[in-house]
């Protein structure tokens, strides 16, 4: 009996092990501001994100956070909170509702507290969309950002430029995620701004709750229905517009039947064959039915550069071919003895398809660089995501092997026969899931990973030193660096796997180079500032030009002035040829010449005789 018990149990802890792993996690976060500070409320966001929130629930989400009328701080927070739930995630929602603001190219998601008197202020005080796809970018199989902020904005009405060049734009700019299976969804296209419509919820928050939830639709399909609502309920004034790209399967919000638990094939694996019989024909026709089968995605991007190959070819065929032509004819008219006009119009037609010959076949060479280069990016993502696939089948089975290791010794450790063993059993089973769940997740060595780590940081700019397996000072502050830059919260004491998974998810640098004074960035290496003639490197780091320095007068220079004015009048005159003298409060001064000197009246006292010059 107590045998049958441990088997049992041994069951029901591998069960509990290996079930949740193939389970599909999905979590949202919904913000919706509208009490702002320093422009006039909005009416909808905060109805909207309780709309949406509610939405998402009854559509099973795991977990679902709605916040309302968030400042700067809280912002960053929730982010920063939502970003750590999709680490172990299958599908990540943000939807935020209110205010945004386009800098630059740049689209910003603006807090309840934002004041942006300057244009600069946007920096400071909103929040990029790059930070918002940071803390969805862990989710392994779907990515999806709603913005439902292209209002007409008042900031950009009241905000003063610091430069004239820079550019605020009406409603959001155009995104272009990085990241596969990413789709970002604004309420109105690029450029244009949205309405909040007559009732308690706009209309583009009233079409995603229709269409969205329901079981097994695409969501390309669903976004299309949704802007068909909204063109209809505005009187084709807005016009919602999705981007990024899926792949070439169906991808619900809400699935059709529950995920299965067993194996599951690799769904690109149809796609990669059919892209891959297309490459061997070669055809024009072949390849535009692999994208009427494939219309989007990735393999639906390398086949079209496949077909401006093919088009290019045919370009350059042409041309070859009206190039031969036009020497046949300029051939046949020189035969003839054609007059020398018809030779002239006939040498110009050749040249110029010679050089249409020519641009043609650059044009080739370029599509064929294209194609060979894409090619490659394809055949390096198959590998990296093969190599992943066999990393977590292997993790996977390392685990279960040591779960039921585990579990089959501390059955075996039981003791023999207790009456109160039956008691006891509840808290054996306990134990079990414990041990099970906290089964090592990597086979690597504390040398090897902190190596694999110090390789994945100097990869992304954030570690000059050499990968030698220390974890030293240096590497704990390269780590420190990538957790501002990324975004992230690493321990940076010590090398872990969430930070190795973290690291190889970026596809290029992340740390950004830092040149020292008097050089500048030239890619990933600091080249030194060179200035022509007459110029020189300012404090910004920028040449400015040579000012000459013009001489400023001083105290001392005024003083000496003074002195010498003093001693030039105080010292005597050369004599005249009367040799006489006369002298009162300016100084003295010689006889004009048929003058004499004398004495006359005081002015204020006539009674009182002053020396005078008396001339006839």
């Amino acid at each position: 009996m107590i045998v049958f018990r441990n088997l049992a149990l041994l069951i029901f802890g591998l069960w509990l092990a290996c079930g949740p792993a193939h389970a599909e996690r999905r979590v949202a976060l919904v913000i919706g501001n509208s009490a702002y500070k320093s422009v006039p409320k909005l009416a909808n966001p905060v109805s909207d994100a309780g709309l949406i929130g509610g939405m998402l629930k009854k559509a099973g989400f795991d977990t679902v956070d709605v916040r309302q009328d968030l400042n700067a701080p809280e912002m960053r927070k929730a982010l920063r909170e939502f970003g750590a739930r999709t680490r172990d995630a299958d599908v990540a929602v943000i939807y935020y509702a209110g205010h945004g603001l386009e800098v630059d190219g740049t689209n910003y998601l603006i807090p309840i507290d934002a004041a942006l008197e300057t244009d600069t202020d946007v920096y400071d005080e909103a929040l990029p969309i790059d930070r918002v796809l940071v803390s969805i970018e862990p989710a392994k199989q779907l990515r999806l950002v709603i913005l439902d902020a292209c209002r007409d904005n008042p900031f950009a009405k009241t905000m003063k430029r610091t430069v004239a060049s820079r550019a605020i734009g009406r409603g959001l700019a155009k995104v272009e995620p990085t990241s596969p299976n990413t789709m970002i969804a604004f309420a109105a296209k690029a450029g244009s701004t949205a309405s909040d419509g007559d009732s308690r919820n706009s209309p583009f928050a009233t079409a995603l709750v229709d269409h969205l939830p329901k079981p097994g639709l695409d969501l390309r399909k669903a976004f299309g229905f949704v802007r068909d609502d909204v063109l209809k309920s505005t009187a084709n004034k807005q016009e919602p517009f999705v981007y990024g790209s899926l792949g070439g399967d169906d991808v619900p919000l809400v699935p059709a039947k529950p995920v299965a638990t067993g194996p599951q094939a690799n769904p690109q694996s149809e796609l990669r064959r059919d892209y891959e019989l297309a490459l061997q024909l070669g055809t024009r026709d072949g390849w535009e039915a692999f994208l009427a089968q494939y219309p989007e995605g990735f393999y639906a991007n390398l086949a079209k550069g496949q077909l401006n190959k093919i088009a290019a070819e045919e370009t350059r065929a042409t041309a070859e071919q009206k190039a031969k032509a036009a020497e046949q004819e300029k051939a046949r008219l020189i035969a003839e003895r054609a007059q020398k006009a018809e030779q002239d119009k006939a040498a110009a037609a050749a040249k110029a398809a010679e050089e249409a010959r020519i641009a043609a076949e650059k044009q080739k060479q370029i599509e064929q660089a294209r194609t060979e280069a894409a090619e490659q990016q394809r055949k390096v993502a198959e590998a990296a995501a093969a190599r992943a696939q066999a990393e977590k089948q292997a993790a996977e089975k390392a685990k279960a092997e040591l779960a039921a290791k585990q579990a089959a010794e501390r059955a075996s450790a039981e003791p023999a026969a207790k009456p109160a063993a039956d008691r006891q059993l509840p808290q054996a089973g306990t134990e079990t899931v414990a041990a099970l769940s906290s089964a090592p997740a990597s086979t690597l060595s504390a040398a090897d990973l902190a190596k694999s780590v110090q390789s994945e940081l100097r990869r992304v700019g954030c570690l000059s030193a050499a990968a030698d397996g220390d974890w030293s000072a240096a590497s704990q502050r390269s780590l420190t660096l990538f957790n501002k830059y990324a975004g992230t919260q690493f321990d940076a004491k010590l090398a872990s796997i969430d930070a190795l998974d973290a690291l190889k998810a970026k596809p290029g640098r992340v740390c950004p180079l830092v040149c020292n004074f008097g050089s500048k960035a030239d890619g990933d290496q600091c080249v030194k500032i060179t200035c022509r003639a007459g110029y020189r490197v300012g404090d910004d780091n920028e040449c400015e030009k040579i000012q000459e320095k013009k001489p400023v007068a001083t105290r001392e220079d005024s003083r000496r002035r003074d002195t010498d004015r003093k001693q030039t009048e105080s010292a005597p005159s050369t004599p005249q040829a009367s040799g006489q003298m006369i002298c009162n409060n300016a100084g003295c001064r010689p006889i004009a010449k048929g003058c004499r000197l004398g004495t006359a009246n005081h002015p204020a006292t006539p009674t009182v005789k002053i020396p005078a010059e008396i001339c006839n």
